[in-house]
């Protein structure tokens, strides 16, 4: 029997059972044999207690000795790595609900995810309960299922998806010019390859600079495997790598791997800078000047020049023209996603050059019929000639084949890859902002060379099936 008082529970104090007046009394020697009975009867049941408790203990006892010390060193490792993940999914799974549900125009994560988040989640919430803390929604109900309809087809799951990795998830190691690039890259703040590329080069140059060799180690066999690959591996996984970042990555590293091994910390770290910056300013700055002014020659009075969303190389080259003096128009066709096209006409337009703006493919024919040369920038050339650009890009020149109008191809270099590609499922990336459980959409697709009339380098004009022999020329120079 139990009461309350204030709040507790507090248990009643029997009261003092009386001996009927009638009962035999009895004797003390008889009296003394029960206490003797009744304290071998608890001492006995408190053993067998002791020993059941301690039971499990001799048995996990025995299970612990089974495991080395490595093992359970490992295994104590694993429990405090999960603890500490768990908590940090918890709360950004929460930011991110809300980001998602004030802003549509967000980045949505990949369909596995989804699910970690969702378990990571549960598990902070049951946490929460357990400790009795309140536990908050962070967003509307509405928010966390539209981000589970997320869910990309198994015959597509080798394509990657940028996603916003938090700060706070990423090695400890990553330096924070890298951290902020990789948030960068993540949100499209940077987007064309190019600008990614000279950006992760800056980047990398500032992770030299800060660098120091450990005791008993030499930079040339420490950076690469212990820093620059845990760079890389953040900014993977921030958003999947253009093919010239790979290009410039396998540059760097052969760089590194060629420094003598006598040299000076400092004197490493100086070749290495020098050779980033003469690799920026061969390979990205001339080269896109040599590539505008020969893009503008093929510009003359008269031209209609049709442009399909926006990229720095055609807005240079058009631009370079009308600087030139030739008198011309021009096309921007925009990509209806993205809308890219508008910054494009506005600039143009402040530059007193002609521009006629069309928002989609509505009136696409017709606006081909009027033009005279199809201008692009290629995102990559693979070796058998077939350009990677935006989505869009190939209807564009396919028409534009068919109506037998000039279609230019703009590139780097430093964009041509070894690698062959057929169609656009190969090589792609899923727009994150664009993504559910109907349908997706893919960012790029690939043009084959037969729609692409000329394509312009640093290293001259050639036709799109020569770009092999390009490659053969940068590794002569090299």
């Amino acid at each position: 029997m139990s009461t309350e008082q204030n709040g507790a529970s507090v248990e009643a104090v029997p009261k003092p059972v009386e001996t009927p007046k009638d009962a035999p009394k009895e004797t003390p020697k008889e009296t003394a044999t029960k206490q003797n009975d009744k304290a071998s009867k608890d001492s006995k049941a408190g053993a067998d207690a002791k020993s059941d408790k301690a039971e499990p203990k001799s048995t996990d006892a025995a299970g612990d000795k089974k495991l080395t010390g490595a093992e359970l060193k490992a295994k104590a490792k694993a429990e405090k790595a999960a603890r500490r993940a768990q908590q940090k999914t918890s709360k950004d799974v929460a930011k991110g609900e809300a980001a998602v549900s004030s802003s549509p125009g967000q980045l949505g994560p990949s369909a596995g995810e989804v699910k970690a988040k969702g378990k990571g989640k549960d598990g902070a919430s049951a946490g929460a309960a357990a400790a009795g803390r309140p536990v908050l929604l962070k967003a509307p109900p509405s928010a966390v299922v539209t981000e589970q309809k997320i869910q990309i087809p198994e015959c597509f799951s080798h394509l990657s998806m940028a996603r916003r990795i938090p700060m706070t998830q990423a090695d400890k190691d990553v330096h924070p010019s890298v951290l902020m690039l990789g948030q960068q890259m993540a949100t499209f703040t940077i987007d064309e390859s190019i600008t990614r590329l000279k950006a992760t080069l800056l980047a990398f140059r500032k992770v030299i600079e800060s660098y120091i060799t450990p005791p008993g180690n030499v930079l040339a066999r420490h950076f690469t495997p212990h820093v620059l690959n845990i760079q890389i591996e953040y900014l993977t996984a921030c958003r999947p790598m253009c093919f010239s970042m790979g290009n410039a990555i396998r540059w760097l590293k052969l760089q590194v791997s060629k420094i003598d091994m006598d040299a000076s910390e400092e004197q490493a770290k100086k070749e290495l800078c020098q050779a980033i910056d003469i690799f920026i300013a061969e390979r990205i700055t001339v080269a896109d000047e040599y590539i505008t002014e020969q893009g503008a020659k093929h510009i003359k009075d008269g031209d209609v020049v049709l442009t399909y969303g926006r990229n720095t190389l055609v807005e240079k080259a058009i631009l370079y023209a009308h600087s030139a003096g030739t008198k011309f128009s021009v096309l921007v066709l925009d990509d209806p996603y993205e809308r890219l096209g508008q910054q494009l006409a506005k600039t143009l337009t402040d530059e007193g050059i002609k521009v006629t703006y069309s928002g989609d493919f509505g009136g696409l024919r017709n606006h081909m019929r009027q033009a005279t040369k199809v201008f692009f920038a290629a995102e990559a050339m693979f070796s058998n000639g077939a350009m990677y650009a935006r989505a869009g890009t190939c209807d564009v020149a396919m028409l534009a084949h068919e109506l037998g109008k000039k279609v230019i191809a703009l590139c780097e270099t430093i964009n041509i890859t070894e690698r062959v590609a057929t169609d656009s499922l190969t090589y792609n990336e899923i727009d994150p902002e664009r993504s559910s459980a109907a349908a997706f959409r893919l960012m790029f697709d690939t043009t084959p060379d037969k729609y692409i009339s000329l394509l312009v380098t640093e290293l001259g004009s050639v036709q799109a099936r020569s770009a092999p022999d390009l490659l053969r020329k940068l590794e002569e120079f090299n």
